[in-house]
């Protein structure tokens, strides 16, 4: 009788072509690879230098949304690019998906977005597949049951010239997560309170699973924020085992299997679960009943902590630093400071749900004066999804800007960036020093903290802001 495996091991097993040895790596085959402009362009090039052909052009598919402005083409289709190297980066990778054969959603494609919004939309991100891309936030496609992690330049031309990818195998990491999470907390939530509780390297050299009836309540789009920042706690991948949730999100999609291939498939997917009694390398227990609004008070994913509880003391040189870049007081709550910016949008949190949540709270209220408020959709099938509910007009009217899809002030190389000094209310997945702009500061947060932040000009709790508007009703 075989040994129980986890899903981890299944995933692994059922692609590897060349076990690693003591010496070597082993190889693993990919069946997806996602590119977009910023890290493809020496990989191609390499390619062409060695006179090689991409490999599996029906595996690859490109996007653009790092370099890609935010702000509509104005009358004569001309777009506002912050730079020339921002747009010179688009360019090029439209010439190399012309020339090698390379399926990409230009600006015309009705399915561009963000490169690891648009995967699952399209139905090409499927269980139990091996997915890689230049971006570290490829652990979002584990929400499916998919083996997915990010890889540098190189390693982008390795697999466009081989379809393979050298790697040593991680070790696994269960993080089950028991009870229900409390009224007016979500995934963005739960993720920053595992990640303050491991710790922002307790997942490094580990694949995380995250298991338990909490994960399994939630939906594919929280399971998504789960796995995309997985990354934060150091880890190479996220993993949530696939389920009835996933298949019916999956099923229709325009990648996805069809008809008697659709039935097979799930067939094959329903067996993607670790095995009773599978050894984990490590495991850890959360209670998602203790779990609150969450949000982050330093300049890395691991130093949050809920919103209203007191910022611990700094225990060292790095947190000394990263407390006074912050403004903060050690033994006080954040809750309450002034806000400049907040922005809904990212690979983590800019998907239908996410844009419902910021709006139900945003919905009849305005943004406080004075403050800055952006709300980017993840793909055009988002945008097309919240307009044709009026979700727009909700963001308009009080007072935020509603914008086209692509990466934003996650990242800040696109023209979209705050100020140095101002105090960013995010929800995307990254706080370093001048992430979102030289100098700024960035709180992570859900889209209800962060809408209801944006209502108040000050941190705040959702929860708060609707009970107070209930109360006066």
């Amino acid at each position: 009788m075989n040994a129980p495996r986890t899903l981890f091991d299944k995933l692994w097993d059922a692609h590897q072509v060349v076990p690693e040895s003591d010496t070597a790596p082993a190889v693993l085959y990919i069946d997806l690879h996602l590119v977009h402009e910023v890290t493809s362009p020496q990989a191609f090039s390499e390619l062409r230098a060695r006179g090689l052909k991409l490999r599996r052009p029906d595996r690859t598919l490109a996007t653009l949304d790092h370099s890609t402005p935010t702000l509509p083409a104005d009358a004569d289709g001309h777009r506002p690019y912050t730079t020339p190297e921002a747009e010179a980066q688009v360019e090029k990778l439209q010439a190399n998906c012309r020339e090698f054969g390379v399926k990409l959603h230009d600006w015309d494609s009705d399915a561009r977005g963000i490169v690891h919004v648009i995967g699952p939309e399209l139905g090409a991100t499927q269980p139990g597949m091996t997915i890689v891309c230049g971006d570290s936030h490829t652990s979002t496609h584990g929400a499916f049951g998919a083996l997915a992690f990010g890889i540098g330049t190189t390693e982008v031309g390795h697999v466009m010239a081989t379809q393979c990818l050298l790697q040593r195998k991680p070790k696994s990491f269960a993080i089950h997560v028991d009870g229900e999470l409390p009224k007016g907390v979500g995934a963005k939530d739960l993720v920053l309170h595992i990640i303050a509780t491991i710790g922002v390297g307790g997942g490094t050299g580990h694949v995380l699973e995250f298991r338990g009836p909490a994960i399994e309540a939630l939906s594919m789009e929280a399971r998504m924020t789960m796995c995309n920042m997985s990354i934060e706690a150091g880890a190479r991948a996220g993993l949530i085992a696939p389920d009835d949730t996933t298949f019916a999100w999956l099923e229709g999609r325009p990648s996805a299997p069809r008809g008697p291939d659709w039935d097979r498939a799930v067939a094959h997917w329903t067996t993607l679960r670790s095995d009773a009694g599978a050894h984990y390398d490590r495991e850890v227990r959360i209670d998602a009943t203790l779990v609150r609004p969450t949000v982050t008070y330093g300049t890395h994913p691991g130093m949050a902590g809920a919103l209203d509880a007191p910022v611990p003391e700094a225990t060292n040189d790095q947190e000394h630093r990263a407390l006074e870049y912050m403004r903060v007081t050690a033994g006080k709550s954040i809750a309450g400071m002034p806000v400049d910016v907040v922005f809904i949008g990212s690979c983590t949190n800019s998907r239908l749900p996410d844009l419902r949540a910021a709006a139900e709270i945003l919905r009849g209220r305005q943004v406080a004066e004075g403050v800055r408020m952006l709300v980017v959709p993840g793909s055009e099938a988002v945008r097309r999804e919240a307009e044709a509910e009026g979700l727009h007009e909700v963001f308009t009217a009080a007072g935020a800007e509603w914008r086209v899809p692509g990466c934003s002030m996650c990242i800040a190389m696109n023209g979209d960036l705050a100020q140095p000094g101002q105090l960013v209310v995010s929800t995307s997945n990254r706080n370093f020093e001048g992430r979102q702009g030289k100098g700024a500061r960035t709180v992570l947060a859900s889209p209800e903290t962060a809408a209801a932040s944006a209502v108040a000009g000050r941190l705040s709790d959702a929860r708060s802001v609707l009970k107070t508007s209930e109360a006066a009703a």
